[in-house]
């Protein structure tokens, strides 16, 4: 429909209508999920049987920046975004590998502040190794899309404003400085988001950035994702892609 001519020659165009939340997949390890307290592990089996999935049904996983853009241009029907959290290194040998041959596009979030690290936020174990640079840059020339989740992994809703202010601006710049690539996406860390943390995260330069479930504050500075674990076999999938547009608030501005 076009714009009224009333609000053509005062120089502003009708606001878009919400639409739809895109379909984006929450992941983390990919590996051994016998000692999994937190179940934030898939086996290569199971990822690979889960993405066997999506292309019977003619779906295709991609990063969500590529999600994002196609759907801007009307062309994201098919489309769904694949993220990984926390740079595992388990990715370069569990999911990438699946990601080449199901011809499918992936998100990695990564922490800057904790390269060749561990898991350490996660009290109850087990350490798992996270990714180092030369892991990370590996990931990016595979054609991954690199992002950020925070620096050291904290909680935004309760960090002070320097804190507030590294995890998110400084993140992106380390990750710009380490992939030669602009940063466009961001994760919260544990799914927790508020207006402040939002706030934050768009005046560090972001375009875009996933939580969990944000809620009245979902948009594309706070995208809900749908957790995808070892237990999730095709009619769960199935399940959990049918209902998410039931369940979810529309977005404006993807």
């Amino acid at each position: 429909m076009a714009a009224s001519v009333e609000s053509v020659e005062t120089g502003t165009l009708p606001a878009p209508r919400p639409g739809p939340p895109p379909w984006v997949a929450m992941y983390h390890s990919v590996g051994d999920c016998s000692d999994d307290p937190y179940r934030i592990t898939v086996t290569p089996e199971r990822l690979g049987r889960q993405l066997a999935w999506l292309r019977r049904r003619g779906l295709r996983g991609v990063s969500v920046a590529d999600l994002l853009a196609a759907r801007a241009r009307g062309r994201g029907q098919g489309l769904v975004g694949l993220t990984f959290d926390d740079g595992y290194a388990d990715f370069v040998t569990g999911a990438l590998p699946l990601l080449r041959r199901w011809d499918c596009g992936a998100t990695l979030f990564v922490l800057p502040g904790r390269l060749g690290g561990d898991n350490a936020w996660d009290p109850l174990g087990p350490r798992k190794p996270l990714l180092s640079a030369d892991g990370v840059r590996r990931a990016a020339a595979e054609g991954v899309e690199i992002g950020s989740h925070g620096l050291t992994h904290v909680d935004l809703t309760r960090a002070d404003d320097v804190a507030l202010k590294a995890e998110t601006a400084e993140s992106r710049a380390l990750l710009e400085e380490l992939t030669g690539t602009r940063v466009d996406g961001f994760c919260y860390p544990y799914g927790t988001v508020d207006a402040r943390a939002v706030e934050a995260v768009r005046e560090a330069g972001y375009a875009y950035a996933c939580a969990i479930d944000p809620g009245p504050l979902t948009g594309p500075h706070a995208l809900p994702r749908v957790h995808v674990g070892q237990n999730d076999t095709a009619w769960r999938l199935f399940l959990k892609h049918r209902l998410h547009r039931l369940r979810r608030r529309p977005v404006e501005g993807t």
